[in-house]
This record gives C-alpha cells, structure tokens and sequence, in this order.
C-alpha cells in the first residue's frame, strides 16, 4: 500500500531541494517512490505543478514513433508522423498517473503565493532513516495518508528542525 505524504516548505526551491534528497535515499534503497510533485501557487493564484514526467511530451513522441511506423507501411511517413504526435500528445494530456491533478490543486490552493508544497506517494520506505533525513529540512505537514501515531512523529521532527531556524 502507498503512502502520500504534502509537505509545505517556504519557498519552491526548498521543495525541489527534499525532493532531490528522497531521490538520493531512493539510491540508497531506504525509500521507494512512486511520484514526487511540487506544487506552487503564483501571485495571481494560479496553481502549477512540477511533475516527474511530462506525460504530453512523452505521449507525442511515442505516438510519433507509431505514427511514423505507421506510415511507413502505407508509404506516407510525413503524414503518419503529424497524426501520430498529435493523437499521443492528446493522449499523454489526459492521462493521470501518480498522485491524481485535481487532489494536488485543491490542497494546493491553501498555499501562499511562492510557497511550495511537495506532495511524495511513497511505496515502501526504512521510516526511521528517511524521516531523520528530511526533518533537517523543516515544513509542514499539510497531509498524510499515514495513521495518527505516525503522522504525529512527522509533524514533531518538522516543527523541531523549523522551530530551529
């Protein structure tokens, strides 16, 4: 089972900085994660996401890939290139894989302008290193799905470490 963990941190760089620290501990098989986004809220409060994946590129390059093998066979490749793109680029734009879009806007809409929340769906981590690692870091927790013991023993390593500086 996954565990979704939204910290909010000050600023945005900040986020990207306990994001790359979950990725160095990924190396070092402590944590397993299934997707990691940021999410920001500009001056005129809009909300945008800094996904893993950019699932629309990915769709249109796989779609041309296709299209182009496509067209190869019925000896228009230009053409099969166009309509292969364009159909996987519509394609990779609705598709949601991660920690669902609309979730993440709606907690993030909470946010002040220039903070950044970092939303982690965890599949398996060593709890006691990871979260020594990230309280160094400080935040809050905006939301877990982890249980109430759990979830206390973040809010505490996050507060101590921004109570701190």
């Amino acid at each position: 089972m996954s565990t979704l963990i939204a910290i909010v941190y000050p600023t945005e760089a900040k986020a990207e900085e306990v994001r790359q620290r979950l990725f160095e501990m990924q190396k070092e098989y402590l944590i397993k994660v299934g997707d990691a986004v940021i999410a920001t809220k500009t001056e005129g409060g809009k909300i945008k996401l800094n996904q893993l994946v950019n699932t629309t590129a990915a769709g249109a390059a796989s779609g041309s890939f296709w299209g182009l093998l496509i067209g190869v066979l019925f000896l228009n490749p230009l053409l099969g290139v166009a309509v292969g793109a364009a159909s996987g680029a519509i394609g990779g734009a609705l598709t949601d894989v991660g920690i669902n879009d609309a979730f993440m806007k709606d907690l993030a809409a909470n946010l002040e302008p220039g903070n950044g929340a970092l939303f982690v769906l965890i599949q398996e981590m060593t709890a006691d290193k990871v979260l020594k690692a990230i309280s160094a870091y400080g935040g809050v927790v905006l939301k877990t799905s982890l249980d109430e013991t759990k979830e206390q023993v973040l809010r505490d390593a996050l507060q101590k470490a921004t109570a701190a500086s």
